[in-house]
C-alpha cells in the first residue's frame, strides 16, 4: 500500500496530531527506491525518524502489518528514535511454527503474492472492499480510498517480493522483552492474517503492553471502526504527553 490508505483517518483527527505519513521503499512515489529486507527498511525508517522527531514533541510510531515491523526493531535499539508505538494488525512472527500457533500458514502469502501478480488492482480492490466491510461509511470511504490509492504508481515487483519475504521470514519475538518504550496494539477480532488469538501470546511475551481487539474487524481496523482506533491514538498520545 502507499500511504492514501491512512487518509480516512488523518481526515479525523485533531489540528494537534502532526503526521508525517512514511512510504515504504518502492511504493507510491519512492518508484527509484527498492525495499531489500527488513534491516534496510529499519534503517530508511531510522532516517525519517531522525528528521521529523522534535526534542519537544514526543514521536509515535503507528505502524500496520508489515509495517510494524521495522518500528518494532527500531524500538528495541538501546536509544530508539521514537517514544512510543501503536501497533496495527501485526506480529512478531506471521508465519506459525513450532510453538507458535498465532501465525498463519506460509500458503497465505504465497496465495496472496500470485494475485497480486496476476491482477494488481483487481487484488487491491478487493482487500480493500474486505477492509471496509461492516463500516456505517464503508461504501463512501471505499470509493475514495479506491481512487486515491490506485492513482499513485504501482509498487515495484521487486519491492513487493521483498515485502512478502520480510513477512514470512521476520521472527522478532525475542526482541520484544528489551522494547522498554510504551506500547499500544490494535487487533481486528476477524483478521484473516493475524489471529485474535496473538492477544493471548502478547499479554504474555510484552505484559506492560495495551491491546486492543475491534471487533468485527479485519486487517485495518483504522479504516472501519475509524472513530474508535482515533479514540485509542489519541488517548495513548495523550498518555505520552499529559500536558497536551
Amino acid at each position: 500500500m502507499n500511504p492514501a490508505i491512512w487518509q480516512p483517518l488523518l481526515d479525523i483527527l485533531p489540528h494537534w496530531v502532526n503526521c508525517h505519513l512514511y512510504t515504504l521503499p518502492g511504493h507510491g512515489q519512492r518508484q527509484h527506491d527498492t525495499l531489500t529486507d527488513l534491516q534496510h527498511l529499519s534503517h530508511d525508517l531510522a532516517a525519517q525518524c531522525k528528521m521529523i522527531h522534535s526534542h519537544n514533541r514526543p514521536l509515535m510510531l503507528v505502524g500496520w502489518s508489515l509495517g510494524a515491523l521495522p518500528c518494532l526493531q527500531l524500538a528495541s535499539h538501546p536509544s530508539p528514535p521514537c517514544d512510543g508505538l501503536l501497533l496495527v494488525s501485526s506480529n512478531p512472527r506471521f508465519i506459525m511454527g513450532d510453538h507458535w500457533q498465532a501465525g498463519v500458514d506460509s500458503s497465505v502469502f504465497d496465495q496472496f503474492a500470485h494475485s497480486l501478480d496476476a491482477d494488481f488492482s483487481g487484488t487491491i480492490r478487493r482487500f480493500l472492499s474486505l477492509q471496509v466491510k461492516g463500516s456505517e461509511s464503508g461504501r463512501g470511504i471505499l470509493r475514495s480510498l479506491r481512487q486515491r490509492i490506485l492513482q499513485q504508481p504501482a509498487p515495484q515487483a521487486t519491492s513487493l517480493q521483498a515485502g512478502l519475504r520480510i513477512l514470512k521470514q521476520s521472527d522478532l519475538r525475542a526482541q520484544l522483552e528489551s522494547i522498554q518504550l510504551p506500547v499500544s496494539w490494535a487487533l481486528g477480532e476477524q483478521d484473516g492474517l493475524v489471529k485474535i488469538e496473538l492477544a493471548d501470546c502478547l499479554r504474555k511475551l510484552m505484559p506492560a503492553a495495551e491491546i486492543r481487539n475491534y471487533k468485527g474487524a479485519g486487517h485495518a481496523p483504522f479504516l472501519s471502526h475509524s472513530e474508535a482506533f482515533a479514540q485509542q491514538l489519541l488517548e495513548f498520545a495523550h498518555s505520552m504527553n499529559p500536558t497536551q
